[in-house]
């Protein structure tokens, strides 16, 4: 089986791993957290990361920090993973959906201002598979309504948007290093910005809140500290940034060759303003059953996913009448295929063949 993605380890993780082992420093304190977050602000090119436990906590502190109360409406596009929009909910805010765009599958920008409100505070914006939004387009609105901009970039470590790399386009930019992240700790997660207020309240707050004297609270703080650990396999991860940025990359390019002229595939959209890092490769099937598809594939195997499933028909949320057809479309029609750093070519070309068979 051709798994849809698997961590890539190239250098030195065993090894900074084995130093926390060897002296003790496995928890939340460590020479490799600073380390981890000083090498993601630069590769970011912010002034400030603080780590932490998740791409739904770098949400959440981002959230919190910026003052998100209940009743408060944060502008999300309804096509990404629930967790952009759950991190709203955790601090009792609204999410107010907007559809996407079929050009780049990112939100549709000239929906935003539409469903602007006295109550809106922010926006969210997702770089969907690692493909970078308009941020030109979409600060020009929140700077015009007084909102803060989200970077949901936990697709797209290392895109580019006009010479400037994600999470830095913002406000406030939210990574993921899951493992199937291009950058990957296991678990955890970053927030970047240039902001010195919003960094030291996400510090402050993903640490319990502590003050002085210890044990007295101000506020309500997590426990969304990363482990040395962690931040020890994504120091190993940033020396080879460069490399697993490319080798996505790559695979798109290998996955576009073979497939070219293939009917009933619609390709990932190309980038015109900079940099897609193509965290995974996602086609939409037009000539059959999605689903039937996918199981094709994964009898011959190819592992497959499907695409998000909008956040406007999640069950877990108050219901809507609110059309949204292309993140429909997009959930219906979409698969992403395997997309580990370390595919082979010869892996490529198998996965394309059979694709080749199944729409034949």
């Amino acid at each position: 089986m051709i798994n849809v993605c698997e961590p890539t380890l190239l250098g030195n993780e065993k090894k900074y791993v084995t130093e926390c082992l060897n002296t003790n420093w496995i928890s939340s304190n460590g020479r490799f957290i600073k380390k981890f977050e000083d090498g993601f602000a630069n590769f970011c090119e912010t002034t400030y990361a603080v780590s932490c436990t998740s791409g739904t906590a770098a949400l959440h502190l981002a959230l919190d920090a910026i003052g998100i109360k209940p009743g408060d409406e944060v502008i999300v596009p309804t096509f990404t993973m629930i967790a952009t929009t759950n991190a709203i909910m955790y601090c009792g805010g609204i999410p107010v959906y907007v559809d996407s765009s079929l050009k780049d599958w990112n939100m549709d920008i000239s929906q935003i201002e539409k469903v602007i409100t006295p109550r809106t505070k922010a926006i969210i914006v997702v770089h969907t598979y690692g493909y970078p939004c308009d941020m030109d387009k979409i600060n020009k609105i929140a700077k015009k309504h007084d909102l803060i901009v989200i970077e949901d970039a936990a697709e797209a470590h290392g895109a580019i948007y006009k010479g400037r790399k994600t999470g830095s386009l913002g406000d406030i930019g939210c990574f993921s290093f899951y493992g199937n992240k291009i950058l990957t700790t296991g678990e955890g997660g970053m927030v970047t910005t240039n902001n010195e207020k919003i960094a030291n309240m996400c510090n402050y707050l993903k640490n319990h809140a502590f003050s002085q004297p210890r044990f007295i609270h101000s506020a309500i703080g997590y426990n969304y500290r990363m482990t040395n650990i962690q931040a020890a396999i994504g120091c190993a991860q940033l020396e080879n940034a460069d490399i697993l940025v490319y080798n996505r990359i790559a695979n798109a390019t290998l996955y576009n060759k073979y497939l070219k002229g293939v009917k009933g595939i619609t390709f990932p959209p190309k980038c015109k303003n900079g940099k897609n890092v193509y965290w995974m490769y996602g086609i939409l099937i037009n000539s059959m059953d999605r689903d039937e598809f996918m199981l094709k594939l994964k009898q011959n195997g190819v592992d497959t996913r499907t695409f998000f499933f909008p956040c406007h028909k999640q069950p877990c949320y108050p219901k809507t009448n609110k059309k949204f057809p292309i993140a429909d479309k997009l959930w219906k029609q979409g698969v992403y295929l395997p997309s580990s750093s370390s595919l082979t070519i010869a892996q490529i070309q198998t996965i394309c063949d059979i694709i080749k068979k199944v729409l034949k």
